[in-house]
């Protein structure tokens, strides 16, 4: 199995399941939820402080961060990690990358890659492929048994399916919770 060189079971576990690290609630969404509470608490809070002055900043950045940090856990929410690697456990085999020189745990961290840097990003791949590619050279993932990684030429393509099967979906073509999706790929 593939793993960064410092983590336990228990943390592939947490990160498989993508726990809450207080509760260890599957499911949880801590960057969309502060990133959301950060931009809407400015934006909320600039525009209190331009109505009513510096009294009005505090409220509103309070106010902001509460409804924007609700919205951040929505579009977060919107990449199930837990759903996405259930997906790609069953279908990794039938994509027409696949090489039966790696099991899913070498290709997982690709998809992992591919679907989390879109739901930061919500860009075009071709825009976002150079920091992707990046990141998979500085985290370069060692197998137990001390067989190389994966370079990015043979991730490339699987991060690249993750990271368009995020963005080609809509709300209403995707049900979050079954992990199906009516849009056709």
């Amino acid at each position: 199995m593939n793993r960064n060189k410092n983590q336990s079971d228990d943390d592939i576990r947490r990160q498989n399941r993508n726990e809450d690290p207080i509760t260890e609630e599957p499911g949880a969404h801590p960057v969309g939820t502060g990133a959301g509470a950060v931009i809407g608490g400015a934006l909320a809070g600039a525009a209190a402080g331009a109505l009513a002055g510096p009294i009005g900043t505090v409220a509103g950045a309070v106010i902001g961060g509460v409804a924007g940090a609700a919205a951040g856990k929505a579009i977060a929410e919107n990449v199930n990690p837990t759903v996405e690697t259930d997906y790609w456990r069953q279908s990794y085999r039938n994509r027409p990358y696949y090489s039966d020189e790696y099991d899913f745990e070498d290709y997982e961290p690709a998809y992992r890659l591919g679907w989390e840097n879109y739901s930061e990003s919500n860009r075009d791949w071709n825009a976002s492929e150079p920091e992707l590619r990046r990141k998979w050279q500085e985290n370069r993932w060692e197998d137990e048994g001390g067989s190389p990684p994966m370079s990015w030429e043979e991730a490339r393509l699987a991060a690249k399916d993750a990271y368009e099967r995020v963005a080609n979906r809509g709300e209403a073509d995707y049900d979050t919770d079954s992990g199906t999706s009516n849009k056709p790929r």
